[in-house]
């Protein structure tokens, strides 16, 4: 697979919520970091993480606006769509992935956390 490919199949895995196979699709030691929160290592650490996010009631869409690639490197600005403690979140998101031996060994978002905080507690 091409590294738009691997990372096309990793987000179409989270939005079906198949967070399993979405972790087959990462490496052992991936590093996994939302910039405004912190990183983790390991496939492990990031599905511990995601679960509570992905795994809820209600649907998950990463609404990908813009996505560039190359061999090694995806890139994409997207609204990520999910339902967490009952409430409904739509959170503008800019992505980097990179890519080796068709597993994701990089993955860091970016997003404005206070704006996520806002949308937990129902605030516009």
């Amino acid at each position: 697979m091409s590294a738009e490919e691997t990372v096309n199949a990793f987000i179409s895995a989270i939005e079906s919520k198949r967070l399993d196979d979405a972790m087959g699709l990462v490496a052992d030691d991936v590093y996994y970091e939302n910039v405004p929160i912190g990183g983790m290592t390991g496939p492990a650490e990031m599905k511990a993480f995601l679960e509570p996010m992905f795994s809820g009631d209600g649907p998950v869409e990463f609404e990908i606006l813009r996505q560039v690639a190359n061999e090694t490197m995806v890139m994409n600005d997207r609204i990520d769509k999910f339902v967490i403690k009952g409430k409904q979140i739509a959170l503008p998101v800019a992505g980097v992935f990179e890519v080796s031996d068709d597993k994701i060994t990089l993955w860091r978002d970016f997003f404005d956390n206070g704006m996520f905080m806002k949308a937990l507690k129902g605030e516009e």
